[in-house]
């Protein structure tokens, strides 16, 4: 187990309903669209950032949508290590193998409801 607490996390995150609040892709890529942060999530991210975590964020918003995603993102001050679009809005599956020991599980979800944010997650 202590081989695992040594490596950093890596957190995979959803951007509109757990970051910020959800709109809808009508008004979020609307050139003059700002991002809503949801309680806790700047400092949240800072947490995890200062913890060494890598940060993944995903979002079913288009591939096309990149620039003015990245631009609302570092407008509210989102950091992140890595930004995935193009995820659709059906259910995700995140799958990894378990460590030759076979006792740990590599592999965590968590299912937070809409626009509450990521305040009260511990990880």
């Amino acid at each position: 187990m202590s081989y695992l607490n040594n490596r950093p996390k890596t957190i995979i995150c959803d951007i509109d309903g757990t970051l910020v609040k959800h709109v809808g892709l009508s008004t979020s890529c609307k050139p003059d669209f700002k991002m809503e942060l949801l309680p806790g999530t700047i400092e949240k991210l800072q947490e995890w950032d200062v913890n060494g975590y890598n940060i993944i964020l995903i979002s079913g918003r288009r591939e096309s949508m990149r620039k003015e995603t990245e631009r609302q993102l570092s407008e509210v001050g989102i950091i992140y290590d890595k930004l995935i679009l193009g995820v659709g809005g059906g259910v995700r599956h995140l799958i990894n193998d378990k460590k030759p020991n076979g006792t740990i599980d590599t592999a965590l979800s968590y299912n937070l409801e809409r626009n509450k944010g990521i305040k009260d997650l511990k990880i």
